[in-house]
């Protein structure tokens, strides 16, 4: 395959070999060859149907497309850095392989518009990978909600604890957080799905192109409105960037809770040793490998979306340089994102409750307080009267070192006499989540009924 420069023309000079290999991009856009290669054979079919190629120029153009296509596919195709991109690598093979047709492919577009064509076209393809990871997850969460809807969790405000929960209804927060990030990710789609194809460098172009028909051939919802806009609009992959920057916010909490949880100071939870990692020098270490990468990556991708909007900010209308610069941050950002979703809906099924554990810690931390507030004021008495008795009777129990539950009838009446023997089932853990009977609430039958819902949510998704 030749190296000449498809530009050369206006040029007298070779380009500088450091300068050639620092423009360059075909390192890492070649992952847009499929991409490229279904555009161009989209393009090459609308320009047979306007009669700007003939029927046999393009079916040597498309054999030919096939024909590169396979030859990456199979890791045989040999790039060049003298040819820049993977745009000009494809057209080159191509012109190599079927002559004078090669370089009418070209016609009616530029390397402009072909590129955000191909980068709308992966990242259309990426997004739903995406997507079906994070259903998968979700999945996961449901399983291991179903399966611990009664589950005593204490549960936290500013770390400290404060009531009980199930730990089935603390795995439907993590459940809404995703619904929420696929939401994000499926606008995020919809509004990339137009196609800028046949804008050409910033204008739009003189042949007599039909683009709502190339635009239905690649499964565009439209062609972009604006020619200027088409080809620097670099939206897309910053929204896509932010979606993904807060989904892995989400996995980062969620990593830090897996931290904290599988502590032994903490004790919750037990991860499987295939998501765990040990100490070259202690041998009683199991590390929680996954959960603190996943944590670190998310500083990575907040990286990229600001990476990506400096890369904007100053650029006028309409393409520049700089929107080389959008792929690689936008790349790791998809590989990273699949990743963490992957793992993490390997991992999740796997986790075991150590309910003991978790029951202990909830009864140390007075978390059925609140409770015994709620069972003052249905009996009558104000709001803040009922907070400051609860706060008396802890302040017993902090000295006598136990929890409101041991305290004896008496003791309790010597704060209010309009306390009777009911009080123990409201001071019961189980008691205080069962009350929680409400959409939204912590009760485990509540729990079940979110987690129906949910998977019928997701069979409509």
């Amino acid at each position: 395959m030749t190296d000449k420069k498809l530009w050369a023309g206006r040029f007298n000079e070779p380009t500088d070999a450091f300068v050639e290999a620092f423009t360059a991009s075909v390192e890492f856009d070649q992952r847009l060859a499929p991409q490229d290669i279904a555009g161009s054979i989209a393009h090459a079919t609308m320009l047979t149907r306007q009669g700007i190629l003939t029927e046999e120029e393009f079916a040597s153009i498309k054999a030919g497309l096939e024909q590169i296509l396979a030859s990456i596919e199979k890791g045989e195709f040999e790039w060049s850095v003298a040819l820049e991109d993977v745009h000009m690598n494809v057209e080159a093979a191509l012109t190599e392989a079927i002559g004078i047709a090669g370089k009418k492919l070209h016609t009616g577009r530029s390397r402009n518009d072909q590129v955000a064509t191909d980068i709308r076209l992966y990242m259309r393809d990426e997004i739903d990978l995406v997507l079906a990871e994070v259903s998968r997850l979700q999945e996961a969460l449901l399983l291991v909600a179903e399966r611990e809807a009664a589950t005593i969790l204490p549960g936290f405000t500013h770390l400290q604890t404060a009531q009980p929960v199930t730990f089935g209804h603390h795995m439907m927060a993590w459940f809404e957080m995703l619904q929420r990030d696929a939401g994000r990710l499926a606008d995020c789609r919809a509004r990339m799905n137009v196609m800028p194809l046949g804008a050409a460098a910033l204008a739009g172009t003189t042949y007599p192109i039909d683009r709502h028909y190339t635009a239905q051939l690649l499964g565009f919802d439209a062609p972009a409105e604006n020619s200027l806009d088409a080809v620097s609009d670099r939206d897309f992959a910053i929204e896509f960037t932010a979606a993904a920057s807060i989904l892995m916010m989400h996995l980062s909490r969620f990593s830090e809770e897996l931290i904290i949880w599988s502590s032994a100071q903490f004790a919750f939870v037990t991860l499987s040793d295939a998501f765990c990692t040990g100490s070259s020098i202690m041998p009683q270490k199991k590390n929680p490998d996954v959960p603190e990468l996943v944590r670190g990556k998310s500083g990575r991708i907040f990286g990229h979306l600001m990476a990506l909007l400096t890369l904007m900010k100053g650029q006028p209308l309409a393409y520049n340089k700089d929107n080389q610069e959008d792929k690689e941050p936008l790349f790791d950002t998809v590989d990273n994102l699949k990743g963490c979703l992957k793992v993490f809906a390997d991992m999740i099924p796997a986790i075991q409750c150590r309910a003991d554990n978790m029951r202990n810690a909830t009864m140390k931390g007075f978390a059925t307080a609140t409770d015994l507030a709620d069972y003052l004021v249905v009996k009558g008495v104000a709001f803040r009267d009922a907070h400051e008795i609860v706060g008396k009777a802890v302040a017993l129990c902090i000295e006598k070192e136990c929890d409101l539950s041991d305290l004896s009838l008496a003791e309790l009446q010597a704060f209010s006499d309009i306390i009777d023997e009911e009080v123990f089932t409201v001071l019961t853990l189980e008691g205080s989540v069962k009350a929680r009977d409400h959409i939204g609430g912590t009760a485990p039958n509540q729990v079940l009924a979110a987690v129906k819902r949910a998977r019928q949510r997701l069979n409509e998704n």
